[in-house]
């Protein structure tokens, strides 16, 4: 049996990556906003909606770490790969992730939340 559950795994992670959403979207609606597309406002609405969506998420995931005792702390990167430590209960896991599969997991995440967005409108 794993130290730490699975599906706490899975919160881990968002700590990981909607941090990394929030950033890329911040600087598309600053892009958007300073640009000169002709109709500004329905960029700028997908982006703040998924904006929202995944700050209530983050917000979320924060809450669920708290009161499980899990922290995350980003360890040592290189070029290929970004090391996290997964604290749970007094449990320590080291991870290794390759950047490129961080990125291609933040580009479909962008891509989710802009679906959710698309279809509250």
């Amino acid at each position: 049996m794993p130290l730490i559950p699975q599906e706490e795994i899975v919160h881990f992670e968002n700590m990981i990556y909607l941090p990394m959403v929030l950033i890329v979207l911040e600087r598309d609606r600053v892009i958007i906003e300073n640009g000169s597309f002709k109709l500004k406002r329905p960029y700028l609405e997908l982006v703040e909606g998924a904006i929202k969506q995944v700050q209530k998420e983050l917000n979320q995931t924060k809450i669920h770490m708290r009161t499980h005792q899990m922290k995350l702390v980003r360890g040592a990167g290189d070029d290929t790969f970004t090391e996290y430590v997964f604290y749970h209960r007094g449990y320590e896991d080291h991870r290794r992730y390759l950047n490129l599969r961080l990125r291609n997991r933040v580009e479909e995440l962008i891509r989710a939340y802009f679906s959710l967005v698309e279809m509250n409108v």
